[in-house]
């Protein structure tokens, strides 16, 4: 039976989700943003987002011509279809979201956590294109992971298998606590809003001039900290050495459960650029152990925004 002409794809975020309609040939060719939070209960997000997606539903012919929907999501589980005790979202325990949205759409869905997704999408149609063993870093509210082995995404027992971004880098007295509940863990320095953590940590305690400054504490973002350091902000720039000594020296300890072909690194801190990306491979060059060095090449995602994800996302939808 021929598939309908179109899927969903989904990519939920902490602060954003990215609806995008997709086609056969992988094009996104409608979509829309509602914001994560502020919905109250799980419930209203999904009807808020049922609601923000008729227009570009409408666009296309209708549900009728919508085969499926895929979502990534933190904390996604592939097995069940559930968010499950996820720290940067509102909605606590377990939430069968792709159940809802299907209840919702009338039509199915599947779900998977969202750095998997991104590695799927960028397999698919990114740099990731013909690789085997890689391990995908999303960084954005949180730090997600997705680690592809032998062409296949690795789930674990239980669909929860990849959480690179709890490992703990830092177990002194003073480590950060993480929103899952622990602390030290890598997603409290390295993530967008580990970033600016670490910048009004440093602004509370140093003297340096910078023009972060100048910048409401909780307003702060890890873009304006990247802009800061393009302009030659000297506080900015030693925040994103900082960071990515960090990234590099945990992807350098990464390395040794997979040996990956690539780390592929997407999402907004990404966008700095070699600001960022320079002091990570310094830093994996360094530690990382001999038997893996210079094998694995430090890439960007060269999908645009949140596509990797959403066409990851939208990938699930096909295969139902």
């Amino acid at each position: 039976m021929e598939k309908k002409p179109y899927v969903i794809g989904l990519d939920l975020g902490g602060t954003n989700s990215v609806f995008g309609i997709v086609d056969k040939k992988a094009n996104v060719v409608a979509s829309v943003s509602v914001k994560t939070r502020g919905h109250g209960t799980a419930e209203q997000y999904v009807d808020d987002c049922c609601e923000a997606l008729k227009p570009i539903i409408d666009q296309v012919g209708g549900i009728e011509k919508i085969h499926a929907m895929g979502i990534g999501a933190p904390n996604g589980n592939f097995y069940n279809g559930s968010i499950e005790n996820a720290p940067n979202l509102e909605w606590p325990g377990i939430v069968p979201l792709a159940q809802m949205f299907s209840d919702k759409l009338g039509i199915p869905v599947a779900l998977t956590n969202d750095a998997n997704a991104a590695a799927i999408g960028e397999m698919a149609y990114g740099v990731a294109k013909g690789m085997k063993n890689f391990i995908m870093i999303t960084l954005g509210t949180g730090l997600g992971s997705g680690i592809v082995v032998n062409g296949q995404l690795v789930y674990g027992c239980d669909g929860f298998a990849g959480e690179l971004g709890h490992v703990v880098i830092d177990r002194s007295e003073h480590a950060r606590e993480c929103g899952c509940g622990r602390k030290g863990c890598i997603e409290a320095y390295c993530s967008a809003t580990g970033m600016a953590r670490t910048a009004r940590e440093w602004m509370a305690i140093r003297n340096t001039p910078s023009t972060l400054r100048d910048i409401p504490s909780d307003q702060l973002e890890s873009k304006d900290i990247a802009i800061a350091a393009a302009q030659g902000d000297q506080l900015a720039k030693e925040i994103m050495d900082y960071t990515g000594e960090l990234l590099g020296r945990t992807c350098a300890d990464f390395a040794n459960f997979s040996s990956p072909e690539a780390f592929i690194f997407f999402g907004g801190p990404t966008k700095a650029g070699d600001l960022l990306m320079n002091p990570v491979r310094k830093a994996y060059d360094e530690n990382v152990l001999f038997n893996y060095k210079g094998k694995a090449k430090l890439l960007l995602s060269e999908l645009d925004g949140a596509a990797a994800a959403v066409l990851g996302a939208s990938a699930l939808g096909w295969e139902l």
